[in-house]
């Protein structure tokens, strides 16, 4: 049986505006938890990624959490920065031309910006790869499970993540799968993982409330 590694797919660094953690600091974090792959998923941007890459090209996936017209889209494997506020359907063309591996980040999270109407979600499903079914920022456990169901619905295979945005709260949220290279060769297992999973305490939030402020004062955007 071929071991399986563990994988934090939704983390953020200082990179997205509501977050103060850098990549050095999220690597050391995940090398202390034993995650095995890094998948950095800042909103709208791969300059954190990258810079993450940098440090620790075995370790770190370069990925996107990415607002378009209709919702969120959470990309693993982009090597071409997405802008935001493109419809769903050009977003995925753009990702798709680079082998990107697609999934949509806490879908049915109405308290965040990002989530998805139902009737736009339906549109996309046939071009994704994979729906988050466990984020472990959403403050109501029905967000998850109305996701779990829609993935089981539309036989999709699941992400989680703990969209961590300080080095606490990574890995709460753990995939296991087997070894991969690549978008493509995840798409192959995806659907054999186990996950790990766990809620983060409410206080997460004021974290990046907190970071948001720190963040605009030096000219970045407000993501909240």
């Amino acid at each position: 049986m071929h071991k399986l590694i563990c994988i934090e797919f939704h983390c953020h660094t200082y990179a997205s505006p509501d977050s103060l953690t850098s990549p050095l600091a999220l690597i050391e974090a995940a090398r202390r938890k034993g995650i095995d792959r890094l998948v950095v998923t800042d909103h709208n941007t791969i300059a954190g990624a990258l810079e993450a890459h940098r440090l620790a090209p075995e370790l770190v996936i370069i990925g996107e959490e990415i607002l378009t017209s209709r919702g969120e889209l959470l990309a693993a494997f982009v090597t071409e920065e997405i802008p935001p506020g493109l419809t769903p359907q050009e977003t995925i063309e753009r990702l798709r031309a680079q082998h990107a591996f697609i999934s949509v980040s806490h879908p049915f999270d109405t308290m965040r910006k990002g989530g998805w109407a139902l009737e736009d979600l339906l549109e996309i499903a046939p071009l994704i790869d994979a729906i988050e079914i466990f984020n472990s920022r959403c403050l109501s456990p029905k967000f998850n499970l109305l996701a779990q169901a829609f993935a089981q619905e539309h036989h999709l295979p699941g992400t989680v993540g703990s969209d961590a945005h300080t080095c606490w709260e990574l890995g709460l949220s753990r995939m296991f799968v087997a070894s991969f290279s690549g978008a493509d060769e995840l798409r192959q297992v995806i659907r054999q993982a186990h996950f790990e999973v766990k809620y983060a305490s409410p206080l997460v939030h004021l974290a990046s409330r907190y970071a948001s402020l720190r963040n605009k004062g030096r000219g970045k955007h407000d993501f909240d």
